[in-house]
């Protein structure tokens, strides 16, 4: 159930200061992502091929136990899984601006493709830890360089839709992953490493044949900024945005940690975690591209500041289910609250970044992404386990919606500010 820095979602899992005057969009029941430049589509039909490999992670708990890893020294190869998160977009987003956008994808995707096949025939713990490091850092590498692929190929007008369309794919992917991994976990573990590897093959040969790098600007700026992430540190509005952005991306995340703790500690089986899983895969898939089409006459951060309240309620409710439809019910508010966002913080951040450092700031926001699911994974946990799970539930609710009026008061001055990046 998954996602990229997605959007907070998430976002990615995954995402207006791109259009103070608010754009009139196509209708609703138009396609929501007409117009888009094939560069947008070469990464969408990517990324869904790249998605639809995403097995191994899901599974690595399993198939550690079929080795004999278990116990704590699972937690050395899970906690190296997350902090891969933590240096792979930090280092994408350096490489984005400084080598181009498609080395930097392809790297990272190659990259990759090799860690699987090495933390497979790794003998030990420690190598296995290793290897998920360069899995999860490799991976994570890739979406700073896309995601300023993806503003550079679209006017600001447009990047919303685009970022959409890429979560989209995400959730495509995702959702058609889940049931093949099952399906091929029954029959070998080493099926989901080859699927994973080839996939991410496959999907560097597409870039590598479809993707132009794109002519980048602006040597003199690049030169004064440097090559590191000076230029986001001294952004103050970027600084005020990722930390808001950040708590919205943790608390989504629970959906993914706590989540099936609350599940279990109802006494539910596993299957109904996955039917869980289902019902939020469905309702993304099928309402996104209405949603973003809908969606697109209003204002971003407004929109992002309604949909990571609805999140956070959704979130809250799990509090307050002990059966089936409670869950189902809490699943649903979040899922709403998931297609509502979708595309706009990567949207805004891709809009405040002047053209020589939209990599650097995908950087940011993609390292804001593995921060928020690094302390999902410890935090949030520990807070469940120690403390009474009505504690997190709430806590992350109130925090949710206090950081979603926060980022609506901002509004004003990151469309101010858009205005003037898109003049310069």
């Amino acid at each position: 159930m998954r996602k990229t820095p997605p959007s907070p979602c998430s976002a990615p899992p995954s995402s207006p200061p791109s259009a103070p005057s608010s754009p009139t969009p196509a209708p609703a029941s138009a396609s929501a992502f007409k117009g888009l430049p094939s560069e947008v589509w070469t990464i969408f039909a990517g990324t869904i091929v790249n998605r639809l490999g995403y097995l191994v992670t899901p599974f690595l708990v399993f198939f550690l136990a079929s080795r004999g890893v278990t116990g704590g020294d699972t937690s050395y190869v899970l906690g190296a899984l997350g902090a891969g998160n933590l240096i792979g977009p930090a280092v994408g987003g350096i490489l984005a601006d400084r080598i181009g956008r498609r080395p930097t994808m392809l790297l990272g995707l190659i990259g990759a493709a090799a860690a699987q096949g090495a933390l497979f025939l790794a003998p030990g713990v420690w190598t296995m830890a290793g290897s998920a490091l360069l899995i999860s850092a490799a991976g994570s590498a890739v979406s700073p360089a896309a995601y300023a692929l993806l503003a550079d190929a679209v006017d600001s007008e447009r990047r919303r839709r685009a970022y959409a369309l890429f979560g989209w794919g995400v959730n495509i992917g995702t959702a058609v992953a889940g049931v093949l991994g099952g399906y091929l976990a029954a029959r070998g573990y080493w099926l989901l490493f080859v699927v994973d590897a080839g996939s991410m093959l496959l999907y560097a040969l597409v870039v590598a044949i479809r993707l132009p790098e794109p002519d980048r600007s602006a040597p003199a700026r690049r030169t004064k900024d440097g090559l590191g992430y000076g230029v986001v540190l001294q952004d103050r509005l970027a600084l005020l945005l990722l930390p808001l952005f950040g708590v919205q991306l943790f608390v989504y995340s629970l959906t993914e940690v706590a989540l099936p703790l609350a599940v279990r500690d109802s006494g539910l089986s596993p299957a109904v975690y996955g039917a869980m899983a289902a019902v939020n895969a469905i309702l993304v898939v099928a309402l996104q591209p209405f949603a973003t089409a809908w969606l697109a006459r209003l204002p971003q951060l407004a929109v992002q500041s309604a949909g990571s309240a609805l999140i956070a309620v959704g979130v809250a409710l799990t509090g307050l289910a002990d059966g089936v439809v409670g869950y189902t019910l809490s699943v649903v508010v979040w899922s709403l609250g998931e297609v509502v966002v979708a595309g706009i913080a990567a949207a805004v951040f891709a809009d405040l970044a002047p053209s020589h450092a939209r990599g650097r700031y995908q950087g940011a926001f993609s390292w804001t992404w593995g921060t928020a699911r690094f302390g999902a994974l410890t935090l949030g946990v520990t807070t469940y386990t120690t403390l009474d799970p009505a504690v997190l539930w709430w806590t992350a609710g109130a925090a949710g919606t206090l950081t979603a009026a926060i980022t609506l008061s901002l509004r004003a001055g990151v469309e101010s500010r858009t205005t003037r990046t898109l003049a310069a």
